[in-house]
């Protein structure tokens, strides 16, 4: 049954079996983690057609595996849910991207291609997410995956618009 009705009243139970009210801030984390999980998973839909479109959706449904094991970690359940090579793997994509674009030279706006948008949207919400799970006293590999997660969005964005051929949009303060 996907109804319980022990929510009725504002409270959750975390995986410990504790119950929290539903502002909790573990609770408040892994919401905006499953927010984030939910905008991975419309970003792979608006993946333009390439070559290097498998590899990217692969590594992307990869994360989003990740991601419900953050969410577990968050909500308490016993075990080791994020490791430290989940953050290396990931700095492994950042600097193989980053081979492959042009050096910044300026601020980027978050516009450009469905994808590249749908990038920077979920770059955003991670950045809420990390906030979320600092306000939550999450650290280690969890709070160090969340932020290494953010960089590789923002680089993924990057990278789209190189591949697709796309000018990126500088910032222009006048």
């Amino acid at each position: 049954m996907i109804y319980t009705k022990t929510g009725d009243r504002g409270e959750t139970s975390l995986a410990n079996g504790q119950r929290v009210t539903k502002t909790d801030t573990r609770i408040e984390a892994y919401g905006t983690v499953d927010e984030l999980n939910s905008w991975i998973g419309a970003l792979r839909c608006a993946l333009p057609d390439g070559g290097w479109r498998t590899e990217t959706d692969a590594r992307l449904a990869a994360v989003q595996n990740r991601l419900f094991n953050l969410g577990a970690a968050l909500s308490e359940a016993p075990g080791e849910w994020i490791a430290e090579s989940d953050v290396q793997r990931i700095e492994g994509w950042i600097d193989a991207m980053q081979a492959e674009v042009p050096k910044q030279h300026a601020f980027l706006l978050p516009a450009g291609t469905e994808a590249v948008c749908r990038c920077h949207i979920c770059r955003t919400v991670c950045r809420r997410a990390e906030r979320c799970m600092t306000a939550a006293k999450a650290d280690g590999p969890e709070l160090r995956f969340i932020n290494r997660l953010s960089d590789y969005l923002y680089v993924l964005a990057r990278y789209i618009a190189c591949k697709n051929g796309e000018k990126e949009a500088e910032w222009s303060k006048n």
